[in-house]
């Protein structure tokens, strides 16, 4: 029996939360459908749905099964729609991951755009700072900031932001202005968790690098809370600069050793390769290209401001 149709039939079920409905919709009986379901969780060897008098559950299995199958039906679809040019209206779940930060500050409002833009896509959008496995987990696309270590996946530069060293005036009040990197080993520094090594900071001048390995108080996996204990008086940190240009202007946070570089971070959306790019996903990130343009993050911030 055709598995597309198996698969047709289970999502249909399981999207409608019935038999009748899965069979009224697909023009069939009640019985087709039950049969079909038979005929799929045998073929598979496992069950997919556990049935009441009242409502039908997923098994795991079956969860598992049912999310796969919604991604493969909608890339034959697409797949069907761009050799036939209807590829312009983009439709279907899109799942996107972001860091947190990144992804209120600036990503949001891109995706509401894009969504205005494009009313038949539904995204499910994951605002978390750790690394995630885009094909384990189901993802279309990622935004990912720094150094890109997986070269299995696809990438296009969206932006760059630059590394800003801050504290609060009331800690150098307290504490003392450093005047070279290497005065850094008698500060409180706090540390982002998710960099490759979190306490060592680099810095450059006039083509020199200079390498401090810091220590302190805090290691934290957000760049929100990280800025709020600086803020506050808890140490020096290092931030991409988007997410301090307010405080900086406001004088809340001030920069320290501003005649030295730190190595500035990409900014990518990364998608796994596939030989027939959906719709979607190319609409998506042609979007975020247009929108981002490969600026420094707090240039475009103060144009858009100005």
């Amino acid at each position: 029996m055709d598995r597309i149709v198996l698969m047709e039939t289970f999502v249909r079920v399981v999207d409608s939360g019935s038999f009748s409905e899965a069979a009224r919709k697909g023009a069939v009986s009640r019985a087709v459908v039950s049969k079909y379901l038979v005929v799929l969780e045998e073929y598979l060897g496992v069950r997919l749905l556990n049935r009441t008098t009242r409502r039908l559950h997923l098994t795991a299995e079956g969860e598992i099964y049912y999310q796969r199958c919604k991604k493969i039906l909608e890339e034959i679809t697409e797949t069907e729609q761009s050799v036939t040019h209807l590829h312009a209206a983009p439709r279907g779940l899109l799942r996107v991951s972001a860091p947190m930060s990144f992804g209120i500050q600036h990503l949001s409002p891109a995706i509401a755009d894009f969504l205005l833009e494009f009313p038949g896509i539904e995204m499910d959008l994951v605002l978390n700072d750790r690394y995630v496995d885009l094909v384990e987990e189901g993802f279309d696309v990622a935004v990912r900031i720094g150094i890109l270590e997986d070269s299995t996946l696809m990438a296009r530069r969206l932006a760059t932001a630059k590394l800003v060293l801050c504290a609060s005036p009331a800690y150098v009040a307290r504490c003392g202005m450093p005047k070279e990197p290497e005065e850094l080993t008698q500060h409180a520094c706090l540390s982002y968790s998710y960099t490759a090594v979190p306490a060592l900071w680099r810095f450059f001048r006039g083509g020199e690098e200079r390498v401090v390995r810091t220590k302190g108080p805090l290691q934290v996996n957000n760049g929100d809370a990280m800025r709020i204990a600086v803020r506050a008086g808890v140490g020096v940190a290092v931030f991409p600069d988007f997410l301090v240009v307010e405080d900086l202007r406001a004088n809340t946070l001030i920069p320290l050793l501003p005649e030295f570089d730190m190595p500035p971070l990409g900014i990518y959306a990364v998608y796994p390769p596939t030989r027939h790019m959906s719709a979607k996903v190319r609409k998506f990130v042609d979007c975020l290209v247009d929108r981002f343009g490969g600026a420094t993050l707090s240039n475009r911030k103060r144009a858009e401001s100005a």
